[in-house]
């Protein structure tokens, strides 16, 4: 959808001529009541479910969640999917022209805030007619969209989902994230950002942000199920030890020659460009798979909005007073595993809104996947959202 006019946005500068590319599952009732908007985390789109036709590969990003008879059940609920704008899967971003120079934004993309696509999704909503949400839902990045909601639009919003998510970022993740900018805004096809213009990819910075993300995605225990310390080749130490018919640990022992030790050491040919171990395998793929599909200014605006939220910060970093708007009742999901947004966080939320006598209902899930385990099948975290939005359903019928 097209939107002319220009959005103000919390940076100062706006946007106009834009457009947001979006998805819808279900249908919408009589009443315009059964809508659920569905919040994409960093990078995911708005292709939340099903398949495209003639396409392989093409599931949507949260497809075990959402479709008919699945915990959100699209015979029930109209379920809309949107991609923010600054992303690259369609919506307006750094890759698209600006209107008023007629060149690509490249880095020139103003600056993305949560607060900025919750106000371009409430658009969206008022073309499509649709004035109030059954609920919004959202995991990690989404659930942040999800609470912003309430808080900016609480009028509009009866119920909220937020899952694996977090009232801001702490020291830590705004760490990771900018180390992983660093890999990108110093790989030398980034051109500061308009690599375009010169028809580069910083695919070597995409690759390392990528494998950074990932590793504070996954828990200690499912990186050590998956892949222990497997290994794909041998390393120089095990090739030296062979050589010298000697185990490792003989060998490390021993004083023998320097010389020899070298001597094998270079015949090895050891690179840094070689892969020893499994988990090197797996992260080289993922990341290799990113470098292809995301935009790097993308992943730049899309942290920064993740390290700018916060809304304690115009209350004096007084959460409780800040979700003082909400109107609407929750359910918040954590999963014990996951450090990267801890249940530490989540019950934070659930203290600032229990403050407020807000409705609020809590799961914290025994799961070993880390962070991603918001996008994976576990049976209790899928029983607890499906009862949710049984609930959601009796409300909206007007049952007990």
């Amino acid at each position: 959808m097209h939107f002319a006019a220009a959005l103000p946005l919390q940076s100062g500068a706006s946007l106009r001529d834009y457009h947001l590319s979006f998805e819808t599952y279900g249908q919408l009732n009589a009443a315009r009541t059964n809508a659920v908007l569905v919040c994409h985390a960093l990078n995911a789109s708005h292709h939340v479910a099903g398949s495209y036709v003639g396409q392989d590969k093409s599931e949507g990003w949260w497809d075990n969640m959402i479709g008919p008879g699945k915990p959100l059940d699209t015979n029930k609920f109209f379920v809309i999917g949107v991609n923010n704008f600054g992303s690259c899967f369609g919506s307006t971003g750094p890759m698209h022209r600006n209107p008023d120079t007629g060149q690509v934004y490249g880095a020139d993309f103003p600056v993305m805030t949560v607060e900025d696509w919750v106000d371009a999704q409430a658009l969206l909503l008022d073309a499509m007619g649709i004035q109030t949400l059954a609920a919004v839902m959202g995991g990690s990045l989404g659930g942040m969209q999800a609470l912003s909601w309430t808080l900016q639009y609480p009028d509009r919003v009866r119920y909220a989902l937020v899952i694996a998510s977090a009232p801001n970022l702490t020291a830590e993740n705004i760490a990771f994230n900018e180390v992983a900018r660093r890999a990108i805004v110093t790989d030398p096809d980034f051109h500061g950002g308009h690599f375009y213009q010169h028809g580069t990819v910083p695919k070597r910075g995409l690759r390392i942000a990528r494998m950074i993300g990932h590793i504070t995605y996954l828990s200690d225990d499912v990186m050590n199920e998956k892949f222990g310390r497997q290994q794909k080749a041998p390393s120089p130490v095990t090739a030296l030890a062979a050589s010298a018919a000697l185990p490792p640990a003989g060998l490390l022992a021993s004083r023998g020659s320097p010389a020899a030790l070298d001597a094998v050491l270079q015949s090895y040919k050891y690179s840094t460009q070689e892969v020893e171990f499994q988990i090197e395998s797996y992260l080289r793929y993922q990341g290799d798979k990113f470098a292809e599909y995301f935009d790097a200014n993308t992943y730049l605006l899309i942290t920064r909005a993740l390290d700018y939220f916060d809304p304690a910060r115009a209350y004096g970093g007084d959460l409780s007073l800040a979700l003082g708007r909400a109107t609407a009742k929750f359910l918040l999901v954590s999963f014990t595993t996951d450090w990267r947004f801890s249940p530490k966080r989540s019950r934070e939320l659930v203290k600032a809104l229990l403050d407020n006598k807000r409705d609020v209902s809590y799961a914290e899930i025994d799961a070993l996947h880390g962070h991603d385990a918001f996008l994976l099948d576990d049976p209790r975290y899928t029983s607890v959202i499906r009862s949710y939005f049984a609930s959601i359903l009796q409300s909206l019928e007007g049952q007990p």
